[in-house]
């Protein structure tokens, strides 16, 4: 089998458990003291493009559409093993209400159908199942349905041989297996693998990267956004029954009350 080309999409969004404040107008997230990383599933995707490549041989490529900051998470991909990037960007990326997931998987896609035209098409396309702020579960599968490619999503185990890739998604009884011939496109979820650590030089080699830049014009797919609203908080009240062996009979209370006694 020829070397491996493997291109993996990933999104900046805020850091998994942040608390969210909302812009005063309820039109965008307040980012002053905000923390952004590689969504997780993404993480994932990355980690298992490097471990694909170092079996196979080849080349793995990291692309994002965002604001010039999401130049941090090419980087950050390239300091981990990742071979080269390429950054999709527009000015109202910076807070836009236009880019829903028909407008990105557009922008996508022609970026990915520029690179393949240049420099051959890639073997294999991997996306997070969906992204950690919005949770959308289309863009990938938009994206693979516009290059005509057939994609999976969900999945926990690739393997790949002989043109075919082999990718297992977790059911109720188990696993569903999947073989499907390159080039194909599939969405992975967190737990695929245990992505790794940046080491001294990788994070040097991502300084020194050239990083393209592409420009992407947002072409409304028919969704508009109203606003964002905070999910309700859960507030959680804890109760001390006391301390030492005098909180025993008050224990016992409790759990009569609940049943378990």
């Amino acid at each position: 089998m020829a070397e491996l080309r493997i291109l993996v999409c990933v999104k900046r969004v805020p850091a998994p458990g942040a608390r969210i404040t909302l812009t005063a107008d309820h039109q965008g997230i307040d980012a002053k003291n905000l923390g952004f990383t590689t969504s997780p599933h993404e993480e994932c995707a990355v980690e298992e493009a490097i471990r694909l490549v170092e079996a196979h041989g080849g080349s793995a490529t990291v692309l994002t559409l965002g604001a010039i900051e999401a130049d941090e998470q090419l980087r950050y991909a390239v300091s981990v093993g990742i071979n080269a990037a390429v950054h999709v960007t527009h000015a109202t990326l910076a807070g836009s209400a236009d880019w829903d997931a028909q407008a990105t998987a557009r922008a996508l896609t022609e970026a990915i159908a520029s690179i393949e035209a240049t420099d051959g098409a890639f073997d294999l396309i991997l996306f997070g199942n969906e992204s950690a702020d919005s949770g959308g579960f289309q863009v990938g599968v938009r994206v693979a349905r516009s290059l005509g490619r057939a994609i999976v999503n969900g999945i926990k185990g690739i393997t790949i041989a002989d043109g075919m890739v082999t990718a297992q998604r977790e059911s109720t009884s188990g696993f569903e297996v999947y073989q499907l011939e390159l080039p194909a496109v599939l969405g992975v979820k967190e737990g695929l693998n245990l992505p790794r650590y940046p080491t001294l030089p990788g994070r040097l080699k991502s300084k020194k990267v050239q990083v393209p830049v592409l420009t992407a014009e947002p072409v409304s797919g028919g969704l508009t956004m109203l606003r964002f609203d905070n999910a309700a908080e859960l507030v959680v009240q804890t109760t001390m029954l006391g301390t030492g062996p005098e909180a025993a009979p008050a224990i016992v209370d409790l759990l009569e009350e609940l049943g378990l006694l």
